[in-house]
């Protein structure tokens, strides 16, 4: 490092680094860290060059962890640190680049060495890390007494988030910015590497208590800022090692170095375009993760440690209404209208998935801001065709994408509206063309789809339940289903009997003659496992169907037509106890209307069977079927949700991040059980 540019391979011999490592206590005031914090390369932009920068720095980090102890030179770099930090707000109005790149070096440095201190020590040796003092210049030992033991990872900690507040983002404060958030993820990461709850930790305890928390409604808005703004990577910094060795002016030195923070680790991802990778909106996408991780840890209020941070993202209210005398305060304001644009702009991956269901399910002003929406398709498409692409994506996203589509169908007037938009040709819907097809109608094919894709995994109760909870919600209010919606409804129904045939006939084999316990055999237990999540899907699909003859049978002449033409797929299950309630109206719907057609001959077309139905069901007297109870789920997160979060959060931290974890290190999940995220 230092004024020269380096190359990763001479890293480890490079005499700054080795200097710093050393058993050399250095003055915070030394003129050596101006000349190490003046360092200009490139860093890695692969995963091999990832690992390489690993392997150089390796020993120095090594070397740096044993011998801070005694020369506390971690506690010096960052003093030059917070010196800078203290005077960001005037260098970045007077565009003082120079100030700002050292700044960013030093932290650069500082999160280098917490990203080998969290995959290698302890917490407790960590914050000793930072709270090594220096020796006096005279080499006496200092004196640390009045140390508050974590006061110093305390300040650093604190600094990052003032620095985040206060400083705006501006093209020459962009890579500092990301750099912020990049050393805050990697403390925080000492999740990953250690087994205890985050409330246990004291990096997680100085975040969401004492200066940090006063900061948390003002940090989330920052944080929510970066993502609706989606600000790209500043042209200047696509300065290459090359076009900065012909510039010798300061500010192309400058860009050069700011270059190098910004593609850090972006190893982790496939080789793309030059366009492409400078078209990144990684501040958008850092924040967006920092925002899932402060508000998925220390969410239990039993544990004593209250997130200011989940209050702050759930509370916030929309900057462009008032509020009313009776409504509380919220944290902070924000343009919903903004949010949403966003949110629909970029709903793809996981990040942005969780964020939505985050706000839909507990935020009541976002969700009702939502759900009133007339261009509530510009949301749906996207979750859609998450759904669609199931194949492709973890199962974590899909269930995830459900529960949303579950929480709207909740709201009628949701369930209303989706029938009401059409949506014309769905290119990436590939099955069939759809020219065209109400959001509605749309929005229950891929569902069934979804099922249909699932049925090899019927003991995953938790997915086909969701899936079919959302469809029950709506029933009551399909209206003019596509002939090919009405089709699918009725397919999924004949899939369920033929599985549900073979299923009594394996039992009756496996009763006569009992399959031995061995690895990957079914036994007896297992098939009485699945016939019983079998028939409770049936029958929620039957519920599905006479919910929807019931309420809107005279609106759906197409669903009666397949009805009809399947009319054989019901027979089986007059007699069942478990169907025979729930078949008798779908039974007088299908007497209804088979008689209306035999008065009319035998040689229909099928223009005038749909004819005939439609003015049958103008006719049809309701009172003449069995009431039910409508049908309504709701949506309850599980009692403990951060043992389904936080894994999951901190496995989209390591894939998405462009920040490299050692994967032998990690304790909180196993690599091989966890699906990469696609977008």
């Amino acid at each position: 490092m230092g004024a020269t540019s380096s190359s990763l391979s001479e890293l480890a011999d490079n005499e700054y680094l080795k200097r710093l490592s050393s058993t050399e206590p250095i003055h915070p005031m030394d003129p050596f860290w101006n000349q190490l914090l003046s360092f200009s390369f490139l860093i890695p932009v692969t995963s091999a060059d990832a690992r390489l920068l690993e392997d150089s720095t390796s020993l120095i980090a090594r070397n740096f962890a044993i011998n801070n102890c005694h020369t506390g030179n971690l506690r010096s770099l960052v003093h030059c640190f917070m010196m800078r930090a203290t005077e960001l707000k005037a260098s970045a109005q007077c565009e003082d680049n120079i100030f700002i790149w050292q700044t960013y070096n030093s932290l650069f440095i500082i999160r280098s060495l917490c990203k080998y201190f969290v995959e290698h020590l302890s917490e407790e040796l960590l914050i000793q890390q930072f709270d090594c003092r220096p020796p006096n210049q005279d080499g006496s030992p200092a004196d640390d007494t009045d140390d508050k033991i974590g006061g110093q990872i305390e300040n650093f900690i604190t600094a990052l988030v003032e620095l985040l507040v206060d400083v705006p983002v501006l093209n020459f404060t962009y890579a500092l910015h990301l750099e912020s958030l990049n050393t805050l993820l990697v403390l925080l990461s000492i999740q990953m590497f250690q087994p205890q709850t985050s409330s246990q930790f004291s990096i997680y305890r100085f975040l969401m208590q004492g200066r940090c928390a006063i900061h948390a409604p003002l940090l989330m808005k920052v944080l929510l800022w970066n993502y609706i703004n989606q600000e790209k990577c500043p042209p200047e910094l696509y300065r290459t090692s090359d076009e900065a060795s012909l510039l010798s002016s300061v500010t192309a030195a400058v860009a050069s170095s700011l270059w190098s923070v910004v593609t850090l680790g972006m190893g982790k991802k496939p080789k793309k375009t030059e366009e492409t990778e400078y078209s990144e909106t990684l501040l958008a996408n850092q924040s967006l993760l920092f925002i899932l991780v402060l508000v998925n840890h220390c969410t239990t209020e039993r544990v004593g440690v209250n997130n200011p941070y989940r209050q702050a993202l759930f509370s916030f209210t929309d900057s462009n209404h008032e509020l009313s005398p009776t409504q509380a305060a919220s944290t902070f304001r924000l343009e919903y209208s903004k949010l949403y644009e966003t949110l629909c702009n970029t709903l793809r991956d996981d990040q942005t998935t969780l964020l939505l269901y985050l706000l839909i399910h507990q935020n009541a002003g976002m969700k009702a801001f939502i759900l009133s929406r007339t261009n509530i398709d510009a949301l749906v498409l996207p979750l859609l065709r998450i759904l669609y692409g199931a194949q492709e994506r973890n199962s974590h996203h899909i269930y995830m994408a459900l529960i949303i589509l579950l929480v709207l169908s909740e709201d009628d007037l949701f369930n209303k509206a989706v029938h009401e938009i059409t949506i014309q040709n769905v290119s990436w819907f590939k099955e069939r063309t759809l020219s065209e097809i109400t959001l509605g109608g749309l929005l229950i094919l891929v569902v069934v789809r979804t099922i249909q894709f699932n049925m090899t995994r019927m003991r995953d109760k938790y997915l086909h339940t969701n899936c079919l909870a959302a469809l029950a919600n709506m029933s009551a209010h399909f209206t003019n289903l596509h002939p090919f919606v009405a089709q699918k409804i009725i397919s999924l129904f004949s899939q369920l009997c033929k599985r549900h045939t073979r299923l009594i006939e394996q039992l009756r084999q496996t009763a006569v003659e009992p399959v031995p316990d061995e690895d990957g055999a079914e036994t007896h237990e297992d098939q009485l496992q699945d016939l019983n999540v079998l028939e409770e899907v049936l029958r929620m699909v039957l519920e599905i169907i006479n919910s929807c003859v019931t309420h809107s049978l005279h609106h759906n002449p197409h669903l009666i037509y397949t009805l009809l033409y399947q009319r054989n797929l019901f027979a089986p299950f007059r007699t069942h106890p478990t169907f025979q309630d729930i078949i008798q109206n779908i039974d007088t719907v299908l007497s209804y209307f088979s008689a209306r057609l035999d008065k009319n001959g035998t040689s229909l077309s099928p223009k005038q069977v749909l004819e005939i139905i439609k003015e049958g069901a103008l006719q049809f007297r309701r009172d003449r079927l069995k009431k039910f109870p409508e049908l309504k789920f709701r949506y309850v997160e599980e009692e403990s949700p951060e043992e389904f979060f936080i894994p999951y959060i901190w496995s989209l931290v390591f894939h998405s991040s462009n920040l490299y974890f050692n994967p032998s290190r990690i304790l909180l999940f196993s690599l091989a059980t966890v699906d990469p995220p696609t977008t």
